[in-house]
């Protein structure tokens, strides 16, 4: 028993995804099936003050969540974990670091489509954790007739904005795709959303 170790936590990474800022690891080698992981994260303006995250704290899961944890989203982060069991407790093992602001990764928009006699309306829903909820996102709507390669684009509409289109002109099935943008250091953008098509006009 004086011997025995917990090996530490492996691949240890800061990602962001679909708007999230997330740790994530793997066990470390031969580590017991009922191992508990802690998290703590430093931000760089206050370095080594590691921060405790209470929802990260003896989880049996190997991520963690840090989005809303974040004290600022314009401070380049540091997160660290550790593996627990029993009285054993693995070293710390940090990841890379990474800022919100100018590292996060979009996902595409949720289309709904309301069509109205001579018109329709565009909304677009985003998967967003909801303490980014108030950061300025934006989206771009494309519309074409379903087969053409020719897209209408409707650029820069504000994340609640509702984009009316009058269709008194189009007759046939015309589809929308949308995708996320947002303006840190550069301009960055999701993947296109999944296409949804109607019929308009339709004589039938």
């Amino acid at each position: 028993p004086g011997h025995v170790q917990l090996l530490p936590p492996r691949n240890v990474t800061l990602l962001s995804k679909d708007f999230a800022m997330i740790l994530t690891w793997a066990p470390g080698e031969g580590c017991p099936p009922d191992v508990t992981y802690t998290v703590r994260y430093e931000s760089q303006d206050r370095l080594e003050k590691w921060i405790k995250v209470p929802h990260c704290k003896n989880i049996p899961r190997t991520f963690c969540n840090l989005t809303c944890a974040l004290s600022s989203f314009y401070v380049k982060v540091q997160a660290r974990v550790k593996a627990v069991w029993g009285r054993l407790q693995s070293p710390w093992v940090k990841s890379q670091l990474k800022d919100y602001y100018s590292d996060v990764e979009l996902a595409p928009p949720v289309l709904s489509l309301d069509v109205q006699e001579n018109s329709i309306h565009v909304r677009a829903s985003f998967p967003l954790p909801a303490c980014v909820e108030n950061l300025t996102w934006k989206y771009e709507l494309n519309l074409w007739e379903a087969g053409s390669a020719d897209k209408r684009k409707y650029g820069d509409h504000f994340r609640k904005d509702t984009v009316t289109i009058n269709t008194t002109a189009l007759r046939g099935n015309y589809c929308f795709s949308a995708r996320a943008l947002y303006e840190s250091i550069d301009l960055k953008h999701s993947g296109f959303s999944q296409p949804v098509c109607v019929l308009l006009n339709h004589r039938g």
